[in-house]
């Protein structure tokens, strides 16, 4: 039976409430950060080295590297690469400017290949033909937590001799055909960013990777090139985890799991509550893959008339975000690579019709009582 949507009250609340997830292991996290401050260690150390370790061991990889963030994670497996002018990188327009961005610092020319509709991940369908001579990797991004086609995307990589950089960023934990996100590929890219489902108190980033020479490089790259003080090998940059860092994360990655099922909890309730309201013709949710397990870094629906559905939403204190108001082969920044309006027609249309709802696992039945509510009022009119 349908519902019919009732007049909401102004409860306004947050994206996502860190406070909240902040609250529930403030013990935890305030012992950590003690220790660090006793041992006086801050730059990495004992504390980064058990972060990476356990990160190898959770994303079922035999190596974890540590650095500031996840754009310089991507930065990091390009340099290791050696990868530079004349080189193109495949990588999809729909994602957060740093896959792309890395690419341009190194003075490659990022290839955007159009998105899968359904899922918003790269079109492996659509790679092939991108592939020239040129080609030194595919940078496939794992959107909102969903994994990419992989096995597509791997068959092309091992049958065109050209690596392949898992773009993790939003996905620690997602799991494509029963292995981690970031096992998969030649290395995978994290970000520890505060919104992400492990998430620290600011910057961080991690590498994964099964290749014990490329983990040794990538070492060497994040500090200035060098194994030992004054001996540079590389011409490298500074991108270290620092220990607070380290320490924050490794409490919360005894959480994470946990929080990704609670996340999953609410999407489900999420896909109920719509069907509840008869919102399907209006609103497109999330896709499921059989092989796939979805850890909702975000989760976004898709709408006619987005834009006026989120000023609304907004009204009634309902926040939601847009991601990507534009895909990356139209911003201003890469104008120089020569795409124009229709060069890629999904990741277009997807810009223009995405938009993110709250979903973390403190959320509360009300809260997401409230969101679904105000969307169906919004359509009712």
């Amino acid at each position: 039976m349908t519902k019919t949507p009732k007049l909401v009250s102004d409860k306004s609340f947050p994206f996502i409430d860190l406070k909240a997830q902040y609250r529930s292991i403030k013990l935890e996290v305030d012992s950590a950060i003690q220790r660090v401050m006793e041992s006086q260690q801050f730059i990495l150390g004992p504390e980064v080295e058990s972060l990476e370790m356990e990160i190898a061991a959770y994303s079922q990889s035999q190596f974890g590297i540590a650095c500031a963030s996840g754009s310089d994670a991507l930065l990091l497996a390009l340099m290791a690469l050696e990868v530079g002018p004349g080189d193109e990188i495949i990588t999809t327009p729909f994602t957060f400017v740093a896959t792309a961005g890395s690419v341009a610092r190194m003075r490659a020319r990022p290839v955007f290949v159009d998105i899968d509709p359904t899922t918003y991940n790269i079109d492996p369908k659509k790679i092939q033909a991108a592939i020239t001579s040129k080609t030194k990797a595919i940078i496939p991004v794992h959107l909102f937590g969903m994994a990419a086609d992989m096995d597509s995307i791997m068959v092309i990589g091992d049958a065109e001799g050209v690596a392949v950089i898992e773009d993790a960023a939003q996905a620690i934990g997602a799991r494509y055909a029963g292995r981690r996100v970031g096992s998969i590929g030649l290395c995978g890219c994290f970000s520890f960013f505060p919104s992400k489902n492990l998430g620290g108190a600011g910057d961080g980033g991690m590498l994964t990777t099964n290749d014990g020479a490329l983990a040794d490089k990538l070492r060497i790259l994040r500090t200035h090139g060098s194994r030992t003080k004054y001996d540079y090998e590389l011409i490298g940059m500074n991108s270290r985890l620092d220990a607070l860092q380290a320490a924050i994360l490794r409490v919360k990655l005894m959480h994470l799991d946990s929080w990704s099922e609670g996340r999953r909890q609410k999407a489900a309730r999420y896909s109920h509550l719509f069907k509840d309201y008869g919102l399907g013709d209006v609103v497109r949710l999330p896709a499921l893959n059989p092989k796939c397990n979805h850890i909702y870094n975000q989760y976004v629906i898709r709408v006619a008339k987005r834009d006026e559905l989120k000023a609304y939403l907004r009204s009634r204190g309902v926040p939601a975000e847009i991601y990507y108001p534009s895909p990356l082969h139209l911003e201003r920044a890469f104008r120089y690579l020569g795409y124009k309006p229709g060069d890629l027609p999904e990741a277009e249309a997807a810009s223009k019709e995405v938009l993110a709802i709250p979903v973390f696992p403190e959320m509360s039945d009300e809260q997401q009582n409230l969101v679904v509510d105000s969307i169906a009022a919004f359509y009712s009119h």
